[in-house]
């Protein structure tokens, strides 16, 4: 028997077991039931591992833990299968599958089916699914369609904006359109031209923290970027709107600059801007308690997340500020590591700190 067939074989009589659907769906259910080991890592897991699927001919499967140390398996260090599983261990393995299962439907499951799958009570789900994410079941279920639907009209194969937004899940246009606003900051239609149509004023300045580039649309300052290179900064606003009218040399628009440059400069004189905010509903809480930040604080992202109610999306939480187009007017560089310590910066840790230092000065 050559190695090919032998690895086809074991590989079919794993893919056979009932088990090994319960690994390559991560079935929090399963978890204590079984656990499996991989003979090229030397490690054995629990079902729900987050960790790269393995391949079915190097999968065993063992009724207990003690069996696959038996076997010379070593526990994964991921998913700890030495140790019991606490009780919100298993609520966020559960929930982290319900993630995954709504965002794999054709149309949203309604909470009962939900709370069916994952053998609690409607409400007691819905709590814990908000606690967990900072979003209901629902909420979840919409920023993911307006995820797919942003995706689906920047994809130049679709046939219409129609078709974008059955593909991505909306029973009607009317539902979508009702929320596009929020969601796109612009018609469905015009957002897949690009913002053709859309009329951005923006100008360059510079600042402390190098050169400053502010864009506005017609709801409100669209973008505030940092860096060195005034030529990148507007070249990445472009890749934003590529179809909008970008309109630059406006002498009444910079001072709208001067403004921004003015905080940068003295953050004491404070920043009232309109702003043209464009993210899912989780994003935009985030924002909001960012924007309720006095100058001269600090708070870690375990807070900011604490403070809309969802102490358990420290991760998303760091997400969303990642995902802030909007430097100094929605203050990501606020928010520090628990230790104090800072950590990432979209626009670089180091004006990160001498914003913070300004501010604290």
């Amino acid at each position: 028997m050559n190695m090919s067939t032998s690895h086809e074989r074991l590989a079919a009589a794993t893919v056979s077991d009932p088990r090994w659907a319960a690994v390559a769906a991560r079935d929090p259910k399963a978890d204590g039931s079984f656990f499996y080991s991989v003979r090229t890592t030397g490690v054995y897991c629990r079902p729900s591992c987050p960790a790269r699927a393995a391949r079915p001919e190097n999968v065993a499967f063992h009724d207990s833990a003690a069996d696959a140390e038996r076997a010379g398996f070593r526990p994964c260090k991921r998913c700890r299968p030495d140790q019991p599983m606490s009780a919100a261990e298993q609520q966020a393995a559960v929930v982290a599958e319900l993630c995954r299962y709504i965002e794999s439907a054709e149309a949203p499951p309604t909470l009962q089916a939900l709370a069916e799958r994952a053998g609690m009570s409607a409400f007691h789900l819905h709590r814990v699914f908000r606690q967990l994410t900072g979003l209901t079941p629902r909420a979840w279920a919409q920023a993911h369609r307006a995820r797919r639907v942003r995706e689906a009209l920047q994809d130049s194969g679709s046939a219409s904006v129609t078709d974008a937004l059955y593909d991505a899940g909306y029973a009607s246009s009317g539902r979508f359109y009702a929320e596009s606003d929020a969601v796109l900051g612009m018609t469905p239609a015009r957002f897949r031209a690009g913002g053709a149509d859309t009329d951005i004023r923006f100008a360059i300045g510079q600042c402390a923290l190098g050169a400053i580039l502010v864009a506005q649309s017609e709801r409100g300052v669209c973008a505030i970027a940092l860096g060195d290179d005034p030529d990148a900064l507007a070249r990445e606003l472009q890749d934003r709107f590529p179809q909008a009218r970008l309109i630059g040399d406006d002498p009444a628009f910079a001072q709208r600059v001067a403004q921004v440059v003015g905080f940068v400069e003295a953050p004491a004189l404070g920043l009232d801007l309109p702003l043209d905010l464009r993210g899912t509903a989780f994003q935009q809480r985030v924002w909001q308690a960012l924007r309720q930040v006095p100058a001269g604080e600090t708070v870690s992202y375990a807070e900011i997340a604490r403070r809309i109610g969802a102490p358990q999306s420290v991760r998303a939480v760091a997400q969303a500020c990642g995902a802030n187009t909007l430097a100094v007017a929605i203050p990501c560089h606020r928010v520090v590591r628990r230790d104090g310590a800072l950590s990432g910066y979209r626009w670089g840790v180091e004006r990160k700190r001498a914003l913070l230092e300004r501010e604290a000065g």
